[in-house]
């Protein structure tokens, strides 16, 4: 560094995703040492700073500015300042920018070490009465629809527990969708995690978006879905139940084809689209 002066370090601290008492010790005692603070809110992370007694200088750092922000951060740990990166709540560079401004940290030899906290990730994990050994993280699904459509397509061929971040507006149409495209597998959706109105619900996604349907969703939701199983994956069990599908379309005359697919592809544990086109096929066949 520019005259010798030793850089200082950037430390990625971990905060609470809800509850205030979550915060560590060793987290309290970094954010009071540290002479920059970058926020993702600057506002929220006041509220933090403010209930423990802290006053540091704020900087924000979120999607959208990361790259104007990053060479006044470097700049402060070139002249020996240490810097605290927190997100909104949980550990920074999940699901943010961070891990841009760490990879700048690192390509240019400042010292970076993490604080280890809340993870709504680890939180959702560990409650949903899912496998935990192995697991994939998606955070927020894509917005556009054949983006999200390709996602869940990939997800859907996963052997172990997908988890995945959701806004309250959308996580019933998101639900129908994982319905849709990964079959009517067992799921928990976490609402409030470590707040007041925490709420874990478990199912098979169907009674779960039914639920969802009854009331108005609120909170920031945290969805964990059952990988894969064994059986899916074998070529024969699933040929199996896609002739007790088809069999059951040609005796559902009665319902429109997207209900009568609803209806099978719920029984049989298959993703709707793919129920959906089978009948299509069906009706095809029949008419020449």
């Amino acid at each position: 560094m520019a005259g010798g002066t030793k850089p200082g370090t950037l430390h990625l601290v971990a905060t609470p995703i809800g509850n205030l008492e979550d915060l560590t010790f060793r987290a309290l005692r970094t954010l009071e040492a540290c002479e920059l603070i970058a926020a993702e809110d600057t506002r929220r992370t006041r509220k933090l700073l403010t209930h423990y007694g802290i006053s540091r200088p704020l900087i924000s750092y979120y999607e959208h500015n990361e790259m104007k922000r990053i060479p006044a951060i470097l700049d402060a740990l070139r002249e020996g300042k240490d810097v605290a990166l927190v997100s909104d709540a949980g550990s920074p560079g999940i699901s943010d920018p961070g891990f841009r401004l760490v990879r700048e940290a690192v390509d240019q030899g400042m010292p970076v070490t993490a604080l280890p906290g809340p993870s709504a990730v680890i939180l959702a994990l560990s409650v949903s009465g899912l496998p935990t050994d192995r697991f994939s993280f998606y955070g927020f699904l894509p917005r556009s629809g054949s983006e999200r459509k390709r996602l869940l397509e990939e997800a859907a061929q996963v052997h172990h527990s997908l988890v995945f971040f959701e806004s309250p507006h959308r996580v019933v149409k998101t639900l129908e969708n994982m319905l849709d495209l990964l079959g009517d597998r067992r799921a928990a959706v976490c609402r409030e995690l470590t707040k007041r109105f925490e709420q874990v619900e478990r199912g098979v996604l169907s009674e779960l978006i039914a639920k969802g349907k009854a009331r108005t969703p609120k909170g920031e939701f945290c969805i964990v879905i059952e990988g894969r199983g064994r059986k899916q994956s074998q070529g024969v069990d699933r040929e199996e139940r896609l002739r007790r599908a088809a069999h059951d379309l040609k005796s559902t005359t009665d319902l429109p084809l997207r209900e009568a697919a609803r209806q099978v592809a719920l029984k049989h544990g298959l993703p709707r689209r793919e129920v959906y086109q089978l009948g299509l096929e069906l009706k095809s066949v029949e008419e020449d």
